[in-house]
């Protein structure tokens, strides 16, 4: 197993779990299904059978809707009608979202079970889209089918969750994604922060399957880096589930393939489970977990021939569980809330001081809460015209000019700093944030971008440097352990430098969060 982010407290009852359960497989008493007591209640083993019974659904739909459940086509919208069906019968309280992409419209479907703190919800998501080309019973009728069960299992089983259970099936994810950005999109900050905890399923019953999970601490050091503060919890619960019923899982990365992409952008905790596309399985894959090295995971990725014969019914059965699983230990109040200690996503001013010592050096583009014009220079983009979240955050120069180096950062340094933060005295803290650095060819490792959070000591979160090179502006995702703090009274301290008079520089950072979990 490759290191791990050292386990938090609360999870140690997954941890010995997975080793009672790991031992009594070796002395021989291999039960069915694990028993996984760590909750103050089970999660429950979910049917397979019942699962399958949505996929033979899934697949009569496509079969008299012309082969397909593509965004825009009937039978994507007669996929919606047979979920919401189901789950107005079990007692949900349904939405549908409508929304339009290439003159077609399309749906998300979102259901939400009316118990439970609804300030702290765990949602749990999957595209229900297909692509025009089949069916889509794996691709992604799987994780439909298993998270439309894992909902039905909560009024079944009694479960009285502690916080808000929400269910999301997206539309048009074939599309880029489109139908869970416009739900984030269009949901108030408020609401966003809400949510503490994302899961997602994108095909989780591939044929030749793999066993991975979203590398929520980076780990593995490669892509896109961590996932938002409290990712690594979720990926360690996961983990545990598979642990005790002796499956190996390793890491895939927050590549931006599938609908966590939106909720992990503005910075909500993501996870979840993923069997395997078109990448090819390698020895060492078939080492672990079988199957037929040399194959893609699923050979019928985005193909007329993805139908209910297209699916590997013991990853389905697994993945099914470790969702339930995933789903009931979240959302009890004693697993970790990664509760927000602190935030500011800029919408409103709340006190940031510009140049707070008095020593900057910049003559112009001196950071601001403003709202960003769009800047470029030979095709460069130099201040990106969008924020994270909302209309506001922080940049250097908000204003566009008569040319990109208007009001770009000059002259040397500016410094913006957070109004006084009083850090709780227990718990992991985990500051988080987006932001981006942008210059031209005429810059140099002296211009950097920093962000620091100054108490008794100082920690430094971000430090990111200039270079003699074009850098467009993109928004990145920035994390730190701040818990050598806890108890202090902190700042948090942004500063960005432009070291020479002929480079043009450009900086933001917006939707900053502290959580202790």
């Amino acid at each position: 197993m490759r290191p791990r982010t050292p386990r938090a407290p609360w999870l140690a009852a997954l941890a010995a779990a997975a080793v009672t359960a790991l031992t009594a497989s070796a002395a021989g008493a291999a039960p069915a299904e694990p028993d996984l007591t760590t909750a103050a209640v089970a999660a429950p083993d979910i049917p397979l059978a019942n699962v399958k019974t949505h996929l033979t659904q899934f697949q009569s739909i496509a079969n008299a809707n012309g082969g397909n459940r593509a965004h825009g086509r009937p039978g994507y919208l007669a996929s919606v009608n047979y979920l919401k069906a189901q789950l107005d019968a079990a007692g949900y309280t349904t939405t549908v979202q409508s929304f339009t992409y290439n003159g077609a419209t399309g749906y998300n479907l979102l259901a939400e079970w009316p118990a439970g703190d609804p300030n702290s919800v765990v949602m749990t998501g999957a595209h229900l889209d297909s692509v025009t080309a089949g069916p889509g019973i794996n691709d992604n009728g799987s994780g439909s089918a298993a998270i439309l069960e894992v909902a039905l299992a909560v009024p079944r089983t009694g479960f009285a969750p502690d916080k808000r259970l929400r269910f999301a099936w997206w539309g048009a994810e074939e599309l880029g994604l489109r139908g869970s950005r416009h739900y984030v999109n269009n949901l108030p900050t408020a609401e966003r922060a809400r949510i503490t905890q994302y899961l997602n399923f994108d095909m989780v019953g591939s044929p030749n399957a793999g066993y991975f999970v979203y590398d929520g601490d980076n780990s593995d050091g490669v892509g896109a880096g961590p996932g938002p503060a409290g990712s690594a919890q979720i990926e360690q619960t996961i983990q545990a589930y598979f642990t005790s019923i002796g499956v190996p899982t390793r890491g895939t990365d927050f590549d931006g393939r599938s609908d966590y992409g939106p909720f992990i952008s503005v910075g909500i905790p993501a996870g979840g489970t993923f069997t395997g596309a078109e990448g090819i399985k390698s020895s060492t894959h078939a080492s672990l977990w079988g199957g037929t090295a040399g194959q893609a995971f699923d050979p019928c990725y985005h193909r007329s021939c993805d139908t209910s014969a297209n699916i590997n019914d013991t990853a389905l059965n697994r993945n099914a569980d470790a969702i339930a699983y995933t789903v009931w230990a979240l959302a009890q109040a004693a697993t970790p809330p990664g509760s927000t200690v602190w935030s500011d996503t800029f919408e409103t001013a709340t006190g940031w001081t510009v140049n707070p010592t008095g020593t900057d050096t910049a003559t112009t583009g001196a950071w601001e809460r403003g709202d960003p014009a769009a800047t470029s220079s030979s095709g460069v983009t130099t201040q990106l015209g969008t924020t994270v979240s909302g209309s506001y955050d922080l940049v250097t120069g908000a204003a566009a000019g008569s040319s990109a180096g208007t009001y770009d950062l000059d002259g040397g340094v500016s410094t913006i700093q957070s109004p006084t933060i009083t850090l709780p005295s227990t718990g992991t803290l985990t500051l988080s944030f987006s932001w981006y650095l942008a210059h031209l060819s005429n810059a140099s490792s002296a211009d950097y971008l920093r962000v620091r959070v100054v108490g008794g000591s100082t920690v430094t979160a971000l430090n990111a440097t200039g270079a003699a090179s074009n850098r467009a502006a993109a928004w990145q995702t920035g994390s730190a352990d701040i818990s050598a703090l806890r108890g202090q009274t902190v700042r948090i301290v942004v500063d960005a430098a432009d070291a020479g008079t002929a480079s043009l520089v450009e900086a933001a950072v917006d939707d900053v969060r502290i959580t202790q979990s």
